[in-house]
């Protein structure tokens, strides 16, 4: 650290003061979960209420006897304040308290410099940590705070404040001039998909709500997932194929909460370009948690800060095997567009509908068609093979292909016009219908 403060522990007090002036309260059952997971071990959880936050502590001084008594009592090392605190409060509690105190912000800080596993996040975490650790250097050296005078003591004339605010914006500078070049990396990677015309599919959602469970079970990865808040910080892209479209990126992203840092949203911007550029959002909601609509919001908000808000969405409530009597089931718009679907990351049920859903929103118009090729176009097979588009084919007494086929329109008329192929729209006769069903329910089966 920069400055002096008390060794940080695990046993740890959690302080959560209701603001009559607050429009938007904090919920104290997320707090506890955010503190079970930065490691923390809640030895005493103290609430109370207040009309305004008290300058000086934050709380008045009978609440602020009771943390102390609360302090002793338990020999905690650390207290959690479920607020933003300003640097002073911050200062004066741990003065009086004689042990670390942390706000919401840092608490939410340090969760993220837990899970950080890429050079990337690193950076970014490190980012957001320095942004948040610059406002808080004031009286954090007040024993070296004076410039010394006289033979032998004359240093460089400058406070040690000073030195530590040049050094963390040289550190700043270096972090965002690394982060430019992950951010080009991106760049280049998103233009070779559109290049490629590969559709990206972004995973967005509150964290917790199951976007990691969900991404493992449409790609088959094994990237870590865990029951709690902020499993899932560096993002990663997987490679699938969905049934007549072809293939597609997806990609897991950092969870959101409510009043997500600012510091953390501008310094995982780099990452969360991945959901502004997305074709589609797929925005996970834990449907078993009775607070979903408000996290949908927060999601919503965060989203519209980062101006991803004008992304198509496709609701994706997870979880429902904690909800009796709930069925996988898609959910449309008067106008018959996919907008919610009802699925279970854990068992996979409505995995398929998802898949469906998602194949319908990104080829908008269907087209099903029987296309007869020749011999020599058996790479144009081979590429409607690759990407789902043949349900079923036959070789004509002449060695032609009869390929039943189902894809997007705009795709159908490029192969046309690029290939010379034609739609057959002869009648089907009764064996090739029976030979058709017999194929599919041997598919199915």
């Amino acid at each position: 650290m920069f400055f002096d403060r008390p060794d940080s522990g695990e046993v740890s007090i959690l302080v959560h003061i209701s603001i009559d002036s607050e429009t938007e309260r904090e919920d104290p059952t997320e707090f506890e979960e955010l503190a079970l997971s930065a490691g923390a071990q809640p030895v005493d959880y103290i609430t109370g209420s207040r009309k305004q936050p008290a300058s000086t502590y934050f709380v008045g001084s009978g609440k602020l006897a009771e943390i102390q008594a609360a302090v002793h009592a338990h020999k905690a090392e650390l207290v959690l304040f479920n607020h933003s605190l300003s640097p002073s409060q911050e200062r004066n509690l741990e003065s009086e308290l004689k042990c670390r105190v942390l706000d919401r912000t840092g608490l939410i800080l340090d969760i993220f410099a837990q899970r950080a596993r890429s050079h990337e996040g690193k950076l970014q975490v490190e980012l957001a940590q320095l942004q948040h650790l610059s406002t808080r250097l004031k009286r954090g050296w007040t024993h070296l705070d004076r410039q010394k005078g006289g033979i032998g003591l004359r240093g460089a004339g400058e406070k040690q404040l000073e030195l530590d605010q040049r050094m963390i914006g040289q550190r700043i500078k270096a972090i965002n001039k690394g982060l430019t070049k992950v951010r080009g990396q991106r760049d280049q990677g998103r233009r070779s998909r559109r290049r490629a015309e590969v559709a990206t599919l972004s995973l967005v959602g509150y964290t917790n709500a199951g976007k990691s469970s969900l991404f493992n079970k449409l790609t088959a990865a094994h990237v870590y997932a865990a029951n709690q808040l902020f499993a899932t910080l560096d993002s990663t892209l997987r490679r699938i194929t969905l049934k007549n479209y072809g293939p597609a990126i997806v990609a897991d992203t950092v969870g959101f909460i409510s009043h997500l840092p600012h510091q953390l949203v501008e310094a995982f911007r780099a990452t969360l370009e991945e959901t502004v550029q997305a074709d589609m959002l797929l925005h996970v909601v834990d449907a078993a948690n009775d607070s979903h609509p408000d996290h949908i919001l927060e999601v919503d908000k965060v989203l519209s800060e980062i101006g991803a808000n004008s992304v198509e969405q496709l609701i994706v409530f997870n979880k429902i095997d904690l909800i009796p009597g709930a069925e996988p089931h898609i959910q449309r718009t008067e106008a018959g567009r996919p907008c919610k679907v009802w699925v279970s990351a854990k068992t996979g049920a409505g995995i398929d509908l998802l898949q469906s859903a998602v194949t319908e929103l990104l080829a908008g118009t269907m087209a099903t068609e029987t296309l007869r090729i020749s011999p020599q176009q058996a790479r144009l097979r081979s590429q409607l093979y690759e990407k789902g588009f043949i349900e079923d084919e036959h070789i004509d007494e002449l060695g032609f292909y009869e390929l039943r086929v189902r894809l997007p329109r705009k795709d159908l008329d490029r192969i046309l016009l690029q290939s010379g192929t034609e739609i057959i729209n002869h009648r089907i006769t009764v064996n090739e219908q029976q030979r058709w069903e017999s194929n599919e329910k041997a598919t199915i089966a």
